[in-house]
């Protein structure tokens, strides 16, 4: 039953990223900036032959739609194409940031959630009270605090004025990257045994992974809360209450899991926001995740590399989306596979 509901998940996906490969294709195509002046400069007005050059070895001296079907053949051979600016393939690239934000994303959602829920319980149990205020406020200033502000902020109390973290970067200068498994440097250092990389990974990921989880845990709060406010209310809690069961044995077993539904969407929602690259935090710690991966390349007008980009980040919303619609069905039984 689970296996024919997620098949049929992932079929609805097809057309959605067929979808999203002629929007962004289309679109980067259509933008008014010139990508033969971005990439060539002067020397676009004084060499035509160059231009023509340029043109033909990026497929551009040909019929738009000619090179939408070039670009879709490639892509069902795994080929994201070439970056204009680095000559490099386009998916090797993105496996080298795509890992790095996967990593600060998960260690940050991961927090997120954890401190989340507990203090959206804790704030619904004890209403009104000074932990609900505190949790509320906590919420409020998550929510509200600009990234690159909090970013800056950090970064110059804890680095530079304490000395208490490492310098911005994935790992500190003379540390060798473990050798990849998967990309993401504190899962390859456990499995190679690289304790010491291990710690110098876990420093430097600290700093990033707080500015991205503050913004998280204040949505996370407010919906824990709101939902158990709600699953308090109830008639099976009462009725829980009313067989002896201890409070917390009525919370955790009871109203905790049915109020957990909204708190998987919104926290599937976010981590597919934070993968789709949190611009700010990556570039002033100077994580090569994929958001300053795509920064980039669309400031050079880089369009392999955007699409190849904008064509991952869909992938990575397709598959969270599927993810949120297990778990949901996981906690809450009443819910069919449709």
């Amino acid at each position: 039953m689970m296996g024919r509901f997620i098949f049929r998940r992932a079929l609805l996906a097809v057309p959605t990223l067929v979808g999203l490969t002629i929007v962004t294709f289309f679109v980067s195509h259509l933008l008014p900036a010139d990508m033969v002046l971005v990439n060539l400069g002067d020397q676009a007005v004084r060499s035509p032959e160059l231009v023509a050059a340029f043109k033909h070895r990026w497929g551009l001296d040909r019929p738009l739609l000619t090179q939408y079907l070039v670009y879709g053949g490639n892509l069902l051979h795994g080929n994201l194409g070439t970056s204009i600016a680095t000559h490099r393939p386009v998916l090797a690239e993105l496996a080298l940031s795509l890992p790095a934000t996967m990593e600060l994303a998960t260690v940050a959602m991961a927090g997120a959630v954890a401190a989340g829920v507990v203090l959206g319980v804790l704030a619904a149990v004890l209403r009104d009270s000074k932990v609900d205020i505190f949790a509320r406020g906590l919420s409020a200033v998550g929510v509200a605090i600009p990234t690159f502000w909090f970013a800056i902020l950090l970064l110059a109390l804890v680095y530079f004025q304490l000395g208490w973290a490492p310098p911005p970067g994935r790992l500190s200068a003379g540390i060798v990257p473990p050798e990849p498994i998967t990309g993401m440097y504190l899962v390859d250092s456990l499995l190679r045994g690289q304790v010491d990389v291990l710690v110098d990974a876990l420093r430097h990921l600290v700093l990033p992974a707080i500015v991205i989880a503050t913004v998280c845990l204040g949505y996370v709060t407010r919906i824990t809360r709101a939902s158990m406010i709600e699953a308090l209310a109830e008639d099976y809690v009462r009725t829980a209450s009313a067989k002896g069961l201890t409070p917390w044995a009525v919370i955790v077993r009871h109203a905790l899991r049915n109020s957990l539904i909204p708190v998987i969407t919104i926290g599937g929602t976010l981590y597919a926001q934070v993968m789709s690259g949190t611009v700010m935090a990556e570039t002033i710690y100077s994580w090569p995740g994929i958001g300053r991966y795509a920064f980039t390349s669309a400031g050079s007008m880089d369009f392999p590399a955007v699409m190849g980009v904008a064509l991952v980040v869909g992938a990575v919303y397709v598959a969270v989306d599927l993810c949120v619609d297990v778990l949901v069905v996981w906690a809450n039984p009443r819910v069919r596979y449709r």
